[in-house]
């Protein structure tokens, strides 16, 4: 992982710095509406009810959202701009090398080379654009979120963190596995796509197939494991929404909290079961992305720094 990432950095620090930045301040917003929303609901369970003040609560909280919003805007176009052109960097270097090993005498692997600039450039170079800011932003948002939560009510706050930890436990137990199956698929496939020449295709049409079939089998065995393990995720997630909502009561019942921070809790749950989700699925794509950028660097030899580029 550490290489995948010390590449990306080398090739777009300057522009990761700034995509830093942006997400810091998205996650930073995150829990804002959740106070708003609780004031909200505590004004409106009140005696006195101020129709200026729920107006002014409702323009603040949209206020904040517009903001949050529009700093996502810009998050997500400057990473999706920064993804295309590290896409069209690997396409260029991969290009240059298919020249070098030409120009060398050796054989090249049409249908690797191939696969690798079609595909696999562009999957790691989509990867490449948020490979910072997404996980800043997610995992900002989640402190924030459980920190809001643990601050008005640490027992709702509790059951918040026990649900994280169980499925950060199922997920790095889970991709161990998926993860020999991504391997094994991209070098199938490029074995495979090697073959596809004009000369031997009829010759090797048989062999190609059963090929195509341990592809089938190995996608087969990687939507066991990924869809068991979300279905213990949403479980896990279910149970916690329910644990809220009966601690939330019960201390309602006692007079130990209000109904806007059982409500504002219930809200953060979906807030973090989210970025909670979308951090499970990256890191599954990061340890999917560190194999095939592994496997593209065999596609440059032993001198791979040769065709590095520094960031524009």
């Amino acid at each position: 992982m550490f290489r995948l990432y010390s590449a990306i950095w080398r090739a777009s620090a300057g522009r990761q710095v700034i995509l830093i930045l942006l997400s810091l301040a998205v996650a930073a917003l995150a829990a804002v509406p959740l106070e708003f929303q609780r004031d909200i609901i505590n004004h409106l369970t009140s005696d006195n009810i101020a129709v200026d003040h729920l107006l002014l609560l409702g323009a603040g909280m949209l206020g904040v959202i517009l903001l949050s919003l529009a700093l996502k805007w810009v998050l997500g176009y400057r990473a999706g701009t920064l993804g295309e052109d590290i896409i069209r960097l690997i396409r260029g270097r991969l290009l240059v090398r298919a020249i070098d090993v030409k120009e060398e005498g050796q054989s090249l692997r049409s249908g690797t080379m191939t696969t690798a600039i079609s595909a696999e450039a562009e999957e790691l170079g989509k990867f490449a654009g948020g490979a910072f800011s997404d996980p800043v932003v997610q995992i900002g948002t989640l402190i924030s979120v459980i920190g809001y939560i643990s601050s008005t009510q640490p027992g709702l706050g509790l059951i918040a963190v026990s649900m994280i930890v169980p499925q950060i436990v199922i997920v790095l137990a889970s991709q161990r596995k998926v993860n020999l199956f991504v391997a094994e698929r991209v070098r199938i496939l490029r074995r495979a796509t090697d073959r596809l020449t004009p000369e031997d295709i009829e010759a090797t049409a048989r062999v190609i197939e059963a090929e195509f079939d341990e592809i089938f089998e190995t996608r087969r065995k990687m939507f066991i494991w990924k869809l068991s393990a979300k279905f213990l995720l949403s479980v896990i997630n279910g149970a916690g929404t329910v644990g809220v909502l009966m601690l939330g009561g019960w201390l309602v019942l006692q007079g130990k909290t209000d109904v806007g921070t059982v409500v504002a809790a219930i809200s953060g749950l979906g807030r973090i079961q989210g970025p909670t989700a979308f951090l499970i699925a990256f890191y599954r794509q990061v340890s999917a992305n560190r194999i095939k950028y592994e496997l593209m660097l065999e596609l440059f030899g032993d001198h791979p720094e040769r065709y590095r580029r520094r960031d524009r």
